[in-house]
């Protein structure tokens, strides 16, 4: 919790009003009002993985601001977490909406859909073109480096990941520039209202790096959320290069926006291995963290798909029943009775939104459990082919340049049947 008489202090004013707000899994976000004026605040949870540097986000958002990006207003932040258990963020409150699924379907926003992929190229030109510079902003030297330091801290294979690492290193673009780029400039981290594009949210990931990575996280297919259309759900990369180029930012073709589009999956799934391991390792136990280390493989397959071409989904596997001792009712009849419980609980606000979470959780232990033994067989036998006893045995293979077409087949078949577990509905309208 947070301690009000402390915020008061800190602010300088009378605290009111103080609740927890729907945010990302990596900080907390709370809403208030000092003396009667609305304002958020933003903190580190306890043991997060990138903790820290609020001051530096402050810093960059006033640089933002001055840029011409639309962006809440900082009125202070410390990365002292003496006073409220971590380090913190207070800035002003914006109005509007950032639930993707709100956004790319609710009739109201109709209108800022047509105008949202155009707002957003010209904002990250504004961003890009006016020479921001905050002491401290981490800096990539080497994209593809970073991603290969970060696999090879994981304590999992990722065959599909090597393999989309090697395609991407094989087919590098020259540079288009070096600017500060927002890192994770995407549905669900902008405001929009029924005009467009209110405000730029989230710039713990800014860093020092080339223009084009921003434009290129816009169009991974992870934060479509469903929409049909590559940028955001709403828009054409060609719309998107375009307004950004008007805006003054580079000029940028398709390949190299395509090939940033590719890097940017694999990042994102990186980033869904890492915070998978934040539950794991007890770093940050979190039912959404645990949850979303199950949906690397979907990202997995967006990225295959991208470095690759794609390819023909086969049908789900008959399930075959577990065979035990066991009375019942079964492991999956009491799953379901679990999720029937969850679904009658009356909870609002984020607890709502963690209870989703879990039930998410538990359908994939079902399907585990239904297909789990047939797709294990099948894999065995996917590995054997390949003259191969395990997934570390593979991943160590195309790190050592083996890409065969046999292997990536092989490596696409293994993703295809983690999502029929993790989430079987994205392997639909490929």
């Amino acid at each position: 919790m947070i301690d009000v008489a402390a915020l008061g202090r800190l602010l300088g004013g009378d605290v009111t009003d103080l609740a927890p707000m729907l945010g990302g899994a990596s900080r907390e976000t709370w809403s208030f009002a000092r003396d009667g004026r609305p304002l958020v605040l933003r903190r580190d949870p306890p043991g997060a993985v990138r903790g820290g540097a609020m001051e530096r986000e402050a810093a960059l958002l006033r640089a933002a601001a001055a840029a011409g990006v639309p962006v809440p207003e900082v009125l202070a932040a410390s990365d002292d977490p003496s006073a409220l258990g971590s380090p913190w963020l207070v800035m002003e409150r914006l109005y509007g909406e950032t639930i993707a699924r709100r956004i790319l379907r609710d009739e109201q926003y109709a209108d800022a859909r047509g105008r949202l992929t155009g707002q957003l190229g010209s904002s990250l030109a504004a961003l890009h073109s006016a020479a921001v510079e905050v002491p401290g902003l981490p800096e990539d030297e080497d994209v593809l480096a970073s991603m290969r330091g970060l696999l090879d801290a994981a304590t999992e294979p990722h065959p599909a990941l090597e393999l989309g690492l090697r395609r991407l290193a094989a087919n590098r673009p020259a540079p288009t520039g070096r600017t500060v780029v927002h890192g994770d400039c995407r549905l669900g981290n902008v405001m929009v209202d029924r005009y467009g594009l209110v405000g730029v949210l989230d710039w713990e990931l800014a860093h020092v790096g080339d223009p084009a990575e921003d434009l290129g996280w816009l169009c991974v297919r992870s934060w479509r959320f469903g929409g049909q259309l590559p940028v955001a759900g709403v828009g054409t990369r060609e719309e998107l290069l375009s307004s950004y180029a008007a805006a003054g930012g580079r000029e940028i073709d398709l390949a190299t926006l395509a090939w940033w589009e590719a890097y940017g999956t694999l990042r994102w799934a990186v980033i869904c291995v890492q915070q998978a391991a934040a539950h794991l390792t007890g770093a940050v136990r979190s039912v959404e963290l645990a949850t979303i280390g199950r949906r690397v493989c979907e990202v997995e397959l967006d990225l295959l798909d991208l470095v690759l071409g794609p390819a023909a989904i086969e049908p789900d596997p008959a399930a075959k029943p577990v065979p035990g001792p066991h009375d019942r009712p079964t492991a999956g009849e009491l799953l379901e009775a679990v999720r029937e419980w969850l679904g009658g609980v009356e909870l609002g606000g984020r607890d709502a939104f963690l209870a989703r979470v879990a039930d998410r959780a538990l359908q994939t232990v079902e399907r585990e459990l239904a297909l789990g033994p047939v797709l294990a067989e099948w894999h065995a036998q996917r590995l054997a082919g390949l003259g191969m006893a395990s997934d570390d045995e593979l991943a160590a293979a195309i790190r050592a340049g083996e890409t065969s077409a046999q292997v990536a087949e092989a490596v696409r078949d293994a993703v295809i049947d983690k999502l029929r577990v993790a989430d079987p509905t994205q392997l639909r309208d490929r």
